[in-house]
């Protein structure tokens, strides 16, 4: 091919690549809306449950909030469905490691005054109100499981993925209401909306919950890629593929599969871990490559069987602080947390933890907030020194941890 057409071909991927510019890392907010708090909440997925923590300061808990109150009801038509049922088993014994999974994901609507939950083995979400604790709507997704969710900036709009049926739904936060829906790779998870809104980000991540861990059978996970659909037409817009990017760097033998994820303040990086890899990557999103790779260290106590890792995560949750300097790492089966300099991307102290497995950012924008699914914590680290702040005690499993608001004054649900 001539020189000039590469070029223009180059030229016409960079421009692609800026049209539908990455996410930014959520900032808190300078003040809270009037009449609202800002806090964490943190779901704990196998009681079905979120507490509900101070955003920033010694994050000490507020009020909790059951988000399985119509459990009987789901397990009822559970039992009486056959198909169901058999899903329902496989949730259990599989990503729920024996148990079930009753809260992946929440975000609070604008006005503060409800709770909307993605829940995998009942594969719905639900918006829950925060005064009460009863069940405004509910949503069944396609298929047998829902997972990660996202909110658009202006809050109006919600974004979850259905692992089982390879589609993400957008919602309308407060009536439920699908707004439109859109195909994407292998068991999609992560779901990021793109700083104006216009475009929606989702990671799909393959097959987990297979023993085929070796990178020799890495071809049986499936279709993972990122799939950046426009947020108003629901059509993909472009489609990445981190094989290829992998291999032009002599990394043949990693996982393509993108996990959590964060971009620079500029949109200019995209920051992700990826299966099995004790670390993450750097991708620079207008030039279309991957530009630098971090390996971080293991822990001798952890087996190096793959196949005993959670859903084939080594480590799985990262965050950036909001200037965009300091990136914070939960090492999940290597059993701690680190802040990681960006520049030099040399880590800070390994922080002791048990199982991380998400990581967030304080409202005061000053610590890093990991959850210990392990011993059902969750742990602040200082970004500046890269040190613990404080341990708060949670539910059982805690994984997802969101910023969000509830009314001034809550303490919890009057009933449920």
């Amino acid at each position: 091919m001539p020189a000039v057409r590469i070029r223009h071909l180059c030229s016409m991927a960079a421009a692609l690549a800026l049209a539908v510019a990455a996410p930014t890392t959520a900032t808190a907010a300078p003040q809270d809306p009037a009449g609202l708090r800002e806090v964490l909440f943190v779901g704990n997925n196998w009681d079905g449950t979120a507490d509900v923590l101070k955003s920033s300061g010694d994050f000490a808990k507020i009020g909790r909030i059951n988000v399985i109150p119509d459990k009987k009801q789901r397990m009822a038509e559970i039992n009486a469905d056959p198909i169901r049922w058999i899903y329902f088993q496989v949730i259990r014994n599989s990503v729920g490691e024996g148990h079930d999974q009753f809260v992946d994901d929440m975000y609070s609507t604008p006005d503060g005054k409800s709770v909307v939950v993605s829940r995998p083995s009942f594969a719905d979400v639900v918006s829950i109100d925060l005064a009460s604790g009863n069940i405004n709507w509910r949503f069944p997704v396609a298929g047998y499981r829902s997972d990660h969710m996202a909110v658009s900036p202006d809050g109006t709009r919600v974004a979850v993925s259905a692992s089982t049926a390879n589609t993400v739904h957008v919602l309308d936060i407060n009536t439920g209401k699908q707004l439109g829906s859109f195909a994407t790779g292998d068991k999609p998870h992560e779901n990021i909306f793109t700083r104006d809104g216009k475009y929606l980000w989702n990671m799909s991540i393959g097959e987990v919950h297979t023993a085929l861990d070796d990178p020799f059978w890495d071809w049986t996970k499936g279709d993972r890629r990122i799939t950046v659909a426009d947020a108003t037409t629901y059509k993909q817009v472009r489609n990445i593929d981190m094989r290829p990017r992998l291999d032009a760097i002599g990394l043949k033998n990693f996982s393509d599969a993108v996990r959590p994820a964060v971009f620079s303040p500029d949109e200019s990086k995209l920051y992700f871990q990826v299966s099995f890899f004790n670390g993450f990557l750097e991708y620079d999103v207008a030039s279309d490559t991957i530009t630098r790779v971090k390996t971080l260290p293991k822990n001798p106590q952890t087996s190096e069987d793959r196949t005993t890792w959670v859903n084939d995560s080594r480590h799985h949750g990262l965050s950036m602080n909001p200037e965009g300097t300091k990136l914070c790492v939960a090492g999940t089966m290597d059993d701690y947390a680190t802040v990681v300099d960006r520049a030099t991307l040399q880590e800070g102290p390994l922080v002791t933890a048990s199982k991380p497995y998400w990581a967030t950012v304080s409202g005061d924008g000053k610590s890093c907030v990991v959850s210990e699914s392990g011993s059902d914590q969750v742990t602040a680290i200082d970004f500046a020194t890269g040190r613990k702040v404080t341990s708060v005690p949670v539910g059982d499993h805690p994984q997802r941890v969101r910023l969000g608001h509830v009314p001034a004054g809550w303490t919890g649900p009057s009933a449920g």
